[in-house]
């Protein structure tokens, strides 16, 4: 089904949330200047369909948990609302939950000391599984994120890698439509990262799932996702594709020369007499071949005059690699215009 058909599943509208002053906290602030109470989302909107992977981005601290957790009914928003799959995240807040698959970083939420299966025969049957259906549903899932191994390992024995892989499997469990995922892949090796990121195209494409996903490794948000949003001081200051994002938010573009039959020297040289040295940096690729590396602006010709003065200098050009920018450098963008100096890990 085209995208542009299909259903609202998740609908947010001019989403606030403040968080009060503690007690405590309002003790210690009488006793100096007041400051009020901490605005952790401001006035947000937007709409994700069904079967779309949506990720949001952010600095430490943007909102992304509070946001997910209102959407998750497990906070209550200070005005607007959320609607999923047509129930108010507050009003119909059970009809909410039992279309919602959570998987967050939270361990506190498992029993230590039951097993791996333990933990999901009760999380089961708080979903209305029993019996056989429970069993059979939890070792498709142990199979699915490979956890088959695990399944008499008491939770404290886990490491925090398959702490990770079990919350996604207890997320899973009742088949629902929304899955909200914060950090996915945290602490998974890369052959089990790239395997859960597998999962998660399956389940939006096969399953025609809907997935809501934050994270701060920004390569996996760029393969993952067909929008994302980038928040900030409780903002969302955009949304689009990552590709979109990429091109309309920078205006520069890197690129890579590789040139043979010429010295560096003599390539510095040659390109110090027409362009400010500054401009490039040169590195030696293998015993015949260099690199020369530079940054211009998307609209200029400064690669074509690059080109034309090594070429008239003797070099012959091997390759020319153009890099645009990555999420990473929109990020830094945003939050540089808003004075907000982003925390990645």
């Amino acid at each position: 089904m085209p995208a542009e058909t299909k259903a609202i599943v998740i609908a947010v509208d001019r989403l606030s949330k403040t968080y009060p002053v503690s007690f405590l906290r309002l003790k210690k602030l009488l006793r100096r200047k007041f400051k009020p109470p901490v605005e952790a989302l401001r006035e947000i909107s937007f709409a994700i369909k069904e079967g779309e992977i949506f990720g949001l981005i952010g600095p430490n601290g943007a909102g992304k948990t509070t946001l997910t957790k209102i959407i998750a009914t497990l906070v209550q928003p200070t005005s607007g609302n959320v609607i999923v799959k047509g129930h108010d995240s507050v009003a119909d807040d059970q009809n909410v939950r039992r279309n919602v698959g959570l998987s967050g970083a939270e361990e506190r939420s498992f029993y230590w000391r039951l097993t791996a299966e333990q933990n999901l025969l009760f999380f089961a049957r708080l979903h209305g599984l029993n019996g056989r259906v429970a069993r059979n549903r939890i070792a498709e899932l142990f199979a699915l994120l490979e956890l088959q191994e695990l399944a008499t390992r008491r939770f404290a024995e886990l490491s925090t890698g398959n702490k990770q892989r079990l919350s996604v499997a207890r997320a899973l469990l009742a088949k629902p439509a929304v899955l909200l995922l914060d950090e996915p892949t945290r602490s998974l090796d890369p052959i089990a990262a790239a395997r859960m990121r597998s999962i998660i195209k399956s389940l939006a494409q096969t399953n025609n799932a809907t997935i809501f996903l934050t994270s701060h490794n920004l390569t996996e948000v760029e393969e993952l996702c067909d929008r994302v949003a980038i928040i900030g001081k409780g903002e969302i200051r955009a949304l689009d594709t990552p590709q979109n994002l990429r091109t309309t938010h920078t205006e520069e573009e890197r690129l890579t020369i590789a040139f043979s039959g010429l010295s560096v020297i003599d390539a510095e040289q040659a390109l110090a007499r027409s362009f400010k040295p500054e401009l490039f940096v040169f590195e030696p690729s293998c015993p015949d071949e260099s690199l020369v590396k530079f940054t211009r602006a998307a609209d200029d010709d400064l690669l074509d005059r690059v080109l034309r003065v090594l070429q008239q200098s003797g070099a012959t050009i091997r390759s020319v690699e153009s890099e645009r920018a990555t999420l990473l450098d929109v990020l830094e963008s945003y939050e540089k215009q808003s004075g907000e100096l982003p925390s990645l890990s």
